[in-house]
């Protein structure tokens, strides 16, 4: 179950950048362009939104009782957290730098509840998504980072 859940989180890690992208793309193209916002645009930011929630709550599985887990694994003798590159990343850096991109993802979808101007909407929403995505592209553990990397696509 422990390895389904990983993979769940890791694929879940895809259609949030996915979805980023198009939230980022039709936000731009409609500030730009002074598109009236839509129903579509709401739903995309909500399903954006609820992406980012699921793999959150999954992550922090992760972080408590996963393999690696803050409750399931004790820090060798005499080794730091903050001075490990391993625990350091997946138990502090991780965490955080994802809560902030799920935070930024939140109060960008939270533009389309309030009343003001349609291209003041998508602006904030296009800045909010796109500082998001660069949050999330920093605290992903990607293949090429030394000690930390992981598969592209675990399990395949």
């Amino acid at each position: 179950m422990q390895t389904g859940l990983v993979h769940l989180h890791n694929f879940l890690r895809w259609v949030i950048i996915i979805l980023l992208l198009v939230s980022i793309f039709k936000s731009y193209a409609a500030w730009k362009s002074g598109r009236s916002f839509t129903a579509g645009d709401k739903r995309l930011w909500l399903f954006t939104m609820i992406s980012a929630h699921v793999t959150l709550l999954l992550g922090i599985a992760q972080l408590l009782v996963g393999r690696f887990g803050i409750l399931t694994t004790r820090v060798p003798e005499g080794v730091s957290v903050m001075k490990d590159k391993f625990f350091r990343f997946f138990w502090v850096e991780h965490p955080v730098l994802m809560l902030i991109a799920i935070v930024l993802i939140t109060i960008g979808r939270g533009q389309s509840k309030k009343a003001i101007p349609d291209t003041v909407k998508f602006k904030k929403a296009f800045l909010f998504f796109l500082i998001a995505l660069i949050v999330i592209f920093l605290a992903v553990p990607w293949p090429f980072r030394v000690e930390i990397g992981r598969p592209l696509f675990p399990g395949m």
